[in-house]
C-alpha cells in the first residue's frame, strides 16, 4: 500500500458542525464546515435538530471538499470519520455515511476519537508555529469536555485531569444565557472581558483535588450573585455587563492556569498544547503566552480554524493511523461516551 502519498478524507459530525476535509499527507487542501444556526433560537444544541440537519449537509459538504481540493473521488486513500464521543443522533449520520462511502469505493475505514483529535490537530502542517515535541501536556477545553492529556506518542495518551461536572464552555454558555446574551454566550463574553474590569466582582474558585476541574459551583455562584444584585439594582447587569464578563474569565483563566501549573510541576513537562472550540478564546490564548514567558512554557496555540470541530484534525488523525495500517471494518458503532 501506497504511504508516500496519502490522501484522506476527513468527516466529522460529533454535534452541530458538519465538516469534512481532504489531507495530502500533513497538508490541509480543504476544510469545509457547515454550521446550523437553528439552535440559536433555543439557546443550545437540539439534538434531534442537528441530526436532521446533518443528513441535509453532509453530502453537499462532502462534495465540495473533494471539489476544493483538485482531486477526484478515486484518489482518496482511506476515509476517516468522528466514531465518539458526541451526540449519538449526530455521529451516526457521519458514521453510517463513512461506512456506505468505503464500502462503495472498497478502500479504508479509520475510526477516530474526537478529543484526540482536538490534540493530533496541532501535527496538521500549517496548525501553529511548530509541532510539539513529546513528551507534551495538553489541555482540551470545548463545551462538552474539560481535560489535560499527557501525550507520550500519537496514539499513547493518558487522561490526567478532568471536569468532574460541566465542562469550561458550558459555564462560558449558561453564564452568557444568565446575562441575556444569545447563543453561544462563551465568544461574546470573550469579547466583552477585554473591556471589563477583571477584578471588579471576586468569584470564588472551587477547591477540587487533584487535577480535576469542577465547573459547576462557579456557575451556580455567578446565578446567585446575579440574583442578588439585581435586586437592589434592576439594572445591574446592563451597566456592568463587560465587568461582570471580564469577572468571570478571570475566575476561569486562572482556574485553568492553577491546573496547568499543578501539572507541569508533577509531570515535569513543560510543553503544553490547547485545543477545543474554547481554545479560540482570547484571554486563555493570552495567558499561555504570558506563561509561556514567565515560566520557560513551550505553548502551542492552534490556529482559530483548527479550534472549533472542525474535519481537518480527523484527517490528520486519519493520516498517522494510515501509516500504521490500523483500520476497521463496518461492523463499527457510533459511541456517544468514548475516552481517550
Amino acid at each position: 500500500m501506497n504511504t508516500q502519498n496519502i490522501y484522506i478524507l476527513g468527516i466529522e459530525s460529533s454535534c452541530d458542525d458538519t465538516a469534512a476535509a481532504v489531507l495530502h499527507n500533513a497538508s490541509i487542501l480543504s476544510n469545509v464546515v457547515a454550521t446550523q444556526e437553528v439552535h440559536q433560537k433555543y439557546g443550545g444544541v437540539v439534538p434531534e435538530l442537528a441530526s436532521r440537519a446533518h443528513q441535509q449537509n453532509i453530502v453537499p459538504v462532502i462534495d465540495q471538499a473533494i471539489k476544493e481540493a483538485g482531486i477526484t473521488k478515486d484518489q482518496i486513500s482511506a476515509i476517516a470519520f468522528t466514531r465518539g464521543p458526541g451526540l449519538m443522533g449526530s455521529l451516526l449520520v457521519g458514521t453510517s455515511f463513512a461506512k456506505s462511502m468505503v464500502m462503495a469505493m472498497q478502500i479504508p475505514l479509520i475510526e477516530v476519537n474526537h478529543m484526540q483529535a482536538h490534540i493530533l490537530a496541532h501535527f496538521i502542517d500549517d496548525a501553529s508555529e511548530r509541532k510539539p515535541n513529546f513528551p507534551f501536556l495538553g489541555m482540551t477545553i470545548s463545551g462538552g469536555h474539560t481535560q489535560i492529556v499527557r501525550v507520550d506518542d500519537y496514539f499513547k495518551m493518558e487522561v490526567i485531569g478532568e471536569t468532574l461536572d460541566d465542562a469550561v464552555g458550558e459555564a462560558y454558555d449558561k453564564c452568557g444565557k444568565m446575562l441575556g446574551l444569545p447563543y453561544p454566550g462563551g465568544p461574546l463574553i470573550d469579547k466583552y472581558a477585554h473591556e471589563g474590569n477583571p477584578k471588579a466582582f471576586a468569584f470564588t474558585k472551587p477547591k477540587v483535588d487533584g487535577l480535576n476541574f469542577s465547573f459547576s459551583g462557579l456557575k451556580t455562584a455567578v446565578l446567585y450573585f446575579l440574583q442578588r444584585e439585581e435586586k437592589k439594582n434592576p439594572h445591574f447587569i446592563e451597566e456592568n455587563l463587560k465587568d461582570i464578563c471580564a469577572s468571570f474569565q478571570y475566575t476561569v483563566v486562572n482556574i485553568l492556569l492553577d491546573k496547568l501549573k499543578k501539572a507541569v510541576k508533577e509531570t515535569r513537562i513543560k510543553e503544553i498544547a490547547i485545543g477545543g472550540g474554547v481554545s479560540a478564546n482570547k484571554g486563555i490564548r493570552a495567558m499561555l503566552k504570558e506563561q509561556e514567558q514567565k515560566r520557560n512554557w513551550i505553548a502551542h496555540i492552534p490556529k482559530f480554524e483548527y479550534t472549533t470541530d472542525n474535519a481537518a484534525m480527523i484527517a490528520i488523525v486519519g493520516h498517522y493511523k494510515f501509516l500504521q495500517q490500523d483500520f476497521t471494518d463496518s461492523s463499527i458503532s457510533a459511541k456517544a461516551r468514548y475516552r481517550i
